[in-house]
């Protein structure tokens, strides 16, 4: 039963050690970086969003540039069809209601594809982006000694030490000049 009792000992005292030192893990080195900063800040960023706004603004005036031919001649037609009484519209004015659903609909159409573009062209925007961010993220770990980098929106407080935002606006300025707004087209299905 000795030998038993010590050999258990001599076992439990050979793991212990190995046991601690497998539970040392070296101390947390934090980096903090404010990603909204970094992507309002970046001077390619910057001409991006200007860019894209701009695309917005433009994409507003064709839309309304579609509707409002549309909107007169809805309405005509809609005085034309009340003028009627109940009474069937004649043929000239089937057809002008045929032609302005077909109207509508292209109009539809061409401004869901209008606003389909604009958001692929912010998706675009943000993959050159991050696209640049990954390896940025570790440079900027490596230099600052740490092993952790987490977003300021997910912090309660940080020290100002901490923060390496404007490492990263300044290597994000330089691996990425400029930054492409326009997105590359899509290659149609192919039919069958």
């Amino acid at each position: 039963m000795k030998t038993l009792l010590i050999s258990a000992a001599v076992a439990a005292a050979l793991i212990a050690p190995s046991a601690a030192t497998a539970q040392a893990i070296p101390g947390a080195v934090i980096a903090v970086v404010d990603l909204d900063r970094v992507t309002t800040d970046c001077n390619p960023c910057k001409t991006a969003q200007a860019s894209l706004r701009s695309q917005v603004a433009a994409e507003e005036t064709r839309e309304k540039n579609l509707v409002a031919p549309l909107q007169t001649e809805q309405k005509s037609i809609q005085t034309a069809v009340d003028a009627l009484k109940g009474a069937e519209p004649d043929a000239a004015l089937q057809a002008r209601i045929k032609a302005f659903q077909t109207k509508y609909q292209q109009a539809q159409q061409d401004a869901s594809r209008g606003r389909d573009q604009l958001q692929a062209n912010q998706q675009y925007v943000q993959k050159q982006i991050q696209d640049k961010l990954g390896p940025i993220y570790t440079q900027v770990m490596q230099r600052r000694g740490a092993n952790v980098m987490v977003e300021a929106g997910a912090t309660l407080a940080v020290a100002a030490a901490l923060d390496v935002t404007n490492d990263v606006v300044a290597a994000l300025n330089t691996a990425l000049p400029s930054i492409s707004t326009t997105a590359p087209a899509q290659s149609a299905p192919q039919g069958r």
